[in-house]
């Protein structure tokens, strides 16, 4: 039986592009397009046999969370996010639930194999939207000072922006005032402040809960 590809994206062309690819590449395939959300949803709807969906995430009546939605009324579709990469986007795809992102630059050899991966193996991201996911995951975390520290001092940092003092602190965790003492001191050298206003200062621009 020929797997069901639903392609849709807000250029026509785009669509008819990769078809076109697809059928060079695959074999035991049948394709149809949507061009918009609406269009999406009611041949969703209506034939519940597709194997996978092209999605661009710019499509004409997009909404708002739409791949996890997708998700939730067909959990059995693969979504194959089809977009031009920017790493806030492809972690959100990500987190709602596509199976793979792929770039719009991408080389029609890639644009076969990331379907051809998605159909067999359930998954496809690239090396490259992988290592900018990781360089992307590194920016924030090396951007946000709070990070560097320990889920220990987390806690013992919560503790302070709250206004408790060492003692209040040492009884709520029950260890000793002088082991808060060394938590508070390695805080402050993390995050390179040297008195309770500039963790305050901190505190409003990150959180740690």
């Amino acid at each position: 039986m020929n797997k069901k590809i639903l392609i849709t994206d807000d250029y026509f062309v785009v669509m008819t592009g990769i078809k076109m690819i697809l059928k060079n590449h695959l074999k035991k395939i049948d394709i149809e397009y949507a061009e918009n959300y609406d269009e999406l949803s009611e041949k969703l709807s209506s034939a519940a046999d597709y194997s996978l969906l092209i999605l661009g995430v710019n499509i004409e009546g997009n909404k708002k969370k739409m791949i996890s939605e997708i998700k939730i009324k067909y959990p059995h579709l693969k979504i194959l996010v089809f977009s031009n990469y920017d790493p806030l986007e492809t972690m959100q795809c990500i987190q709602e639930g596509a199976d793979g992102y792929l770039s719009k630059l991408s080389h029609e050899n890639e644009i076969a194999l990331a379907v051809a991966e998605v159909l067999s193996k359930g998954k496809y991201y690239s090396k490259e939207i992988m290592d900018a996911l990781v360089q992307h995951a590194f920016s924030r975390r090396k951007s946000n000072p709070l990070e560097t520290l320990s889920d220990r001092e987390k806690t013992v940092y919560n503790f302070l922006i709250k206004g408790y003092g060492n003692l209040e602190i040492a009884n709520e965790l029950k260890i000793h005032a002088a082991t808060i003492s060394t938590y508070k001191r390695r805080i402050f050298q993390k995050l390179g402040t040297s008195n309770l206003i500039d963790i305050l200062e901190l505190s409003r621009k990150y959180s740690t809960e």
